[in-house]
């Protein structure tokens, strides 16, 4: 973070400083990075005690203090003796401080900002921007899936006055989550991936979900860029809801940056990636071109790709430097399309750290196109959460879908994944390749003496049911 006095951060969160038996004064400078986890904090650290759903920060501040937090933003006051910022609201005074931060930094002019958000896709489009623009400049980027209202302005706090580039990967659960994430980093260029059914639960619906991811644009400037997926429609109706330039992205020949000849292997997807010749070019005629060896495994990776691509080349990153940087990236993200194992030709591919019925329908069409002739494949699926009233509909739809594609075998695990294994069954052309366990032990006790030389093997489910680990402990297995 840039240096800032205690008494301009009470300023900037509408705080009020109190004072324990420091030498500390409202002139104090703090520059360390933002935390909520106590175990993250290091000496000189700002502590932001976020109450939780199961718990509450400000029970784990004396550890964050112990820790060396030059700073604790708090909700009442605590015995401690390390200088306290006491705010309304703890979240909201993250945010406050973010946005003063991304202001003061910008106004340096030397600060691009890209907002990028989807339903599927944007943690690995950001580890692929990520990738492209480092050697560039100075980036910073999040860990992990830092893009709810908490985990983006800890990102965002890292700037300095020598960040160029801040990617800031932006989801919600709601309607109105992205405008105030947007409002506070003000980006260059915003990015929308695709509009699906991922949390439409919690959004009340695709329509809602349309209208959440708008937010990415509406508040973009003229000289701003909307990079907009030119294969989805509803991404493409964006387009009349924005008055920044738009950039369009995809398979479809009209898109401005596109792939060509795309190939799908085991070793991953290579294609012809198309960029304008110039930023703001336009026609056949004014197109560069050349060809990628991506070593991400599956196809509808290829998108992220050239989304990343439409970025970089927005930012003025050549085309020699964006393949070069695609091409070095080994995979998405851990547990995402992660090829593990490979002892005794058993390969695995863990990609169980989010589902929804996109993603999981583009892992089984990936699985189904790797596999070589005699050789099995293996979808150990589980729950896709956060659908709501749909979840019923689409776990009937992928349960099919893995029919339809030919899966040579499925294991279904869990109770709430139970329905795929049913509508299997109910298709009527399997006969026992569909078998249903109720927890994780249960399915890699099978699995580890079922598995036989030639299987691919896909591990694949929401986060909170818990088989990323199931699918760790076969990649070991067969390591």
């Amino acid at each position: 973070m840039i240096d800032l006095t205690l008494e301009e951060i009470a300023r900037a969160t509408a705080g009020r400083l109190v004072f324990g038996p420091t030498d500390s004064t409202p002139a104090t400078t703090v520059s360390g990075l933002s935390h909520t986890d106590s175990r993250d904090v290091t000496p000189g650290s700002i502590f932001f005690a976020k109450p939780g759903e199961f718990t509450d920060g400000h029970l784990f501040a004396p550890q964050a203090v112990e820790n060396g937090a030059a700073l604790i933003v708090v909700d009442h006051e605590l015995d401690l003796p390390v200088p306290q910022l006491v705010v309304e609201d703890t979240v909201v005074a993250l945010g406050a401080l973010a946005t003063e931060v991304i202001a003061r930094v910008r106004a340096g002019g030397l600060l691009r900002i890209v907002g990028i958000t989807g339903s599927n896709g944007k943690t690995t489009t950001k580890n692929l921007l990520r990738a492209i623009l480092e050697p560039v400049g100075p980036t910073i980027a999040p860990r992990a899936s830092f893009n709810n209202e908490v985990g983006a302005p800890i990102t965002m706090l890292e700037v300095t006055d020598e960040t160029e580039f801040l990617v800031a990967e932006m989801g919600a659960s709601g309607i109105g989550e992205i405008t105030r994430l947007v409002r506070m980093a003000r980006p260059d260029i915003g990015v929308v991936l695709k509009v699906g059914l991922a949390h439409a639960g919690e959004f009340g619906g695709i329509e809602a979900t349309l209208t959440a991811k708008t937010e990415m644009v509406t508040d973009l400037l003229p000289t701003d860029v909307a990079i907009l997926n030119l294969d989805d429609p509803r991404v493409a109706s964006m387009a009349d809801k924005t008055s920044a330039r738009v950039l369009w992205f995809g398979l479809d020949a009209r898109a401005d940056v596109r792939a060509t000849d795309v190939v799908s292997s085991s070793q991953g997807t290579s294609f012809v990636l198309v960029l304008p010749a110039e930023p703001g070019a336009t026609g056949a005629s004014a197109t560069v071109e050349r060809p990628v060896r991506f070593r991400v495994l599956g196809e509808h990776h290829v998108m992220n790709a050239l989304a990343a691509a439409a970025s970089a080349h927005t930012l003025g990153v050549g085309i020699d430097d964006i393949v070069s940087a695609l091409q070095s990236v080994q995979r998405a993200e851990r547990w995402r399309m992660e090829v593990m194992g490979g002892a005794r030709g058993v390969t695995i591919i863990n990609d169980a750290y989010n589902a929804s019925p996109d993603s999981m329908a583009a892992a089984l069409k990936t699985l189904a196109q790797i596999s070589g002739p005699g050789e099995r494949t293996v979808a150990v699926l589980g729950e896709m959460s956060e659908l709501g009233e749909f979840s019923g509909e689409e776990h009937d739809r992928i349960g099919l879908l893995a029919v339809r594609l030919n899966i040579g075998q499925l294991v279904i695990v869990g109770p709430a994944a139970r329905r795929m294994h049913i509508s299997t069954i109910n298709e009527g052309s399997w006969d026992g390749e569909s078998l249903y366990f109720d927890t994780p032990d249960e399915a890699y006790e099978h699995l580890a003496t079922a598995l036989k030389t030639g299987d691919t093997v896909l591990v694949k489910s929401s986060n909170s049911a818990g088989l990323r680990f199931l699918g760790d402990r076969l990649g070991e297995l067969f390591s």
